[in-house]
């Protein structure tokens, strides 16, 4: 079993991010099922208790970016990571193809929209950063869909460079505001990954989670890897870094996912409440009024 080391696994800009050297898999964080159902709920607890000492200090707050390709467990990460933390401490949102509403705005509003409160978690399934990833691999969205001006699309270098201008931007005016961003980009390989939507098509109860789309996807899989090893090299730094996690086997992937978010956690100046004497004196003197109601 290894030790709960992340920060081999975490992007701030201090290093390049090179895709073809990060691994999709390591060595078992766990012993057996139990042992990976104990080390789960610990860190539930764990995050329950700092996103309530967050909650309670009312300074800050937290964006979790979660993005990846298909079938390399998004949904399940999230669930299992966030299972036991206090729901109203915690925001999900999961991004889809644009609204015909979203693509009459910029780029970044419909995000901007979802952004959590102070004290809380926003947790973003897919974000901001499918417009310099699925765009880049297929620019024609930007051509034929996204009603941009036509100068706009002219030098689409020129237009990526200046997402990624506009997304660390944004996220350094979060993180000045009390807002960390953290991303989580869940790196799977492609046997794995070929191997997931096989199984969603032999098992008729989850045929639901299959789209033909992903098969089409996958002809595109080195240009995804190149878009992402740019994405993170853009937009990576200290008050916003990337993780990349090894995703094919996923209990290790959602241990370590919530050992960062523990570790980040940690790090934000949160103060614990202190008690205050004079509050719980006068407090008390409504305990017989209570209990005589």
């Amino acid at each position: 079993m290894k030790d709960f080391d992340t920060d081999s696994f975490r992007y701030d800009g201090d290093k390049p991010f090179k895709i073809k050297k990060a691994p999709t898999k390591v060595d078992d964080l766990y012993e057996d099922n139990d042992h990976y159902d104990t080390l789960r709920q610990q860190q539930a607890a764990e995050i329950d208790k700092w996103q309530e000492r967050m909650y309670a200090y009312n300074r800050y707050g937290m964006v979790v970016v979660f993005q990846a390709l298909d079938a390399a467990g998004k949904d399940g990460t999230i669930q299992h990571v966030f299972t036991g933390t206090n729901p109203a401490g915690v925001r999900v949102y999961s991004f889809k193809r644009p609204t015909d509403q979203e693509l009459d705005h910029d780029f970044l509003w419909r995000s901007w929209r979802e952004l959590p409160e102070r004290g809380t978690i926003g947790i973003f399934n897919r974000s901001y950063y499918e417009e310099v990833l699925v765009t880049k691999v297929h620019p024609e969205i930007l051509t034929d869909s996204q009603r941009l001006p036509e100068k706009a699309t002219a030098d689409l270098d020129k237009l990526f460079k200046q997402r990624f201008e506009a997304i660390r931007d944004m996220e350094k005016y979060l993180h000045r505001n009390g807002f960390l961003t953290i991303k989580f980009y869940l790196h799977v390989s492609k046997e794995e990954q070929a191997d997931r939507l096989i199984a969603r098509i032999e098992d008729a109860s989850k045929n639901w989670k299959f789209e033909e789309g992903d098969v089409k996807e996958r002809n595109f899989w080195d240009d995804y890897q190149d878009a992402y090893e740019t994405c993170i090299n853009e937009t990576a730094a200290d008050n916003s870094p990337w993780y990349v996690i090894p995703a094919d086997d996923k209990k290790n992937m959602r241990l370590l996912v919530g050992r960062a978010i523990i570790e980040e956690l940690k790090k934000l100046p949160i103060s614990k409440p202190e008690p205050d004497e004079e509050r719980f004196k006068e407090l008390q003197k409504l305990i017989p009024v209570i209990r005589n109601q």
